[in-house]
């Protein structure tokens, strides 16, 4: 079996959706990096890559047997051993990945990109391992807390983080489906609807609200979020915090110029 040795991994916690795992360039300095002393380099098939990147489903049982305690992180000075963790790739992209003692993909992380080169590298001459697994019996369902890649892919990772508090407030409009809040909530957001409100239902203003500010992320949308999450305290701490980051990453980036 193919080892790597001195994998940084940067793990993203009960992530369903591949693009919530950031690749290195979207790493923070307050990220919990750690290092892998050592793990397992399993080669699979771009449909099981595809069903742990993008799912939290059991992993296929050769699979976990065949990863079972061969991984350690470092930690100081000392190594532990992990009971199913390692790092997959389909030939074209490449995530690792640690159940935390359970069988499915708990924590995720990208590599570093000099690491990702090395595991391209051991690859070419291996042959791709064909482990069964039970397929989806339908297609995966996105919600509005879940979003769909296509409204995500293009975001950097401050711009999803946000979209995400944003969607978790719209979602809280929609389970109280008061017409009033709704009405004001889409002037906001489209004060050419205006003169059109009082010939539309709830439903007619939840969608045009909702269609409206899915797709991109701009200053309009910030605005919004901003006045969504006032009064909310758990909504209104994940916009502070995303916001003190992206103020802290200025001010490093101006000091470094």
């Amino acid at each position: 079996m193919m080892q790597l040795h001195d994998v940084w991994v940067n793990w993203f916690e009960g992530e369903e959706n591949g693009y919530n795992v950031c690749h290195f360039h979207e790493w923070r300095r307050d990220d919990g990096i750690e290092l892998l002393d050592q793990v397992p380099l399993l080669y699979i098939t771009e449909a099981l890559f595809d069903y742990i990147e993008n799912d939290m489903l059991d992993l296929p049982k050769e699979m976990l047997d065949m990863m079972y305690k061969r991984a350690y992180v470092k930690k100081g000075q000392e190594r532990h051993v992990l009971d199913y963790a390692c790092v997959i790739t389909d030939g074209a992209n490449i995530l690792a990945l640690d159940t935390i003692g359970y069988h499915i993909p708990i924590r995720k992380s990208r590599l570093i990109p000099r690491q990702e080169q090395l595991v391209f590298e051991m690859i070419k001459k291996s042959k791709v391992m064909d482990f069964s697994f039970k397929r989806r019996s339908h297609q995966k369902e996105y919600h509005i807390l879940s979003m769909p890649p296509e409204l995500a892919i293009g975001l950097t990772r401050r711009e999803r983080q946000l979209k995400h508090v944003m969607m978790m407030g719209l979602d809280q409009l929609r389970t109280a489906n008061n017409i009033e809040e709704l009405r004001y909530w889409l002037t906001e957001w489209n004060p050419k609807k205006y003169p059109y409100l009082r010939m539309m239902d709830a439903d007619a203003v939840w969608k045009a609200l909702y269609n409206g500010v899915k797709h991109g992320w701009s200053k309009e949308h910030e605005e919004l979020c901003e006045k969504l999450v006032k009064g909310q305290p758990f909504l209104e701490r994940m916009w502070e915090i995303e916001n003190a980051q992206h103020y802290q990453n200025a001010r490093q980036k101006s000091r470094n110029q």
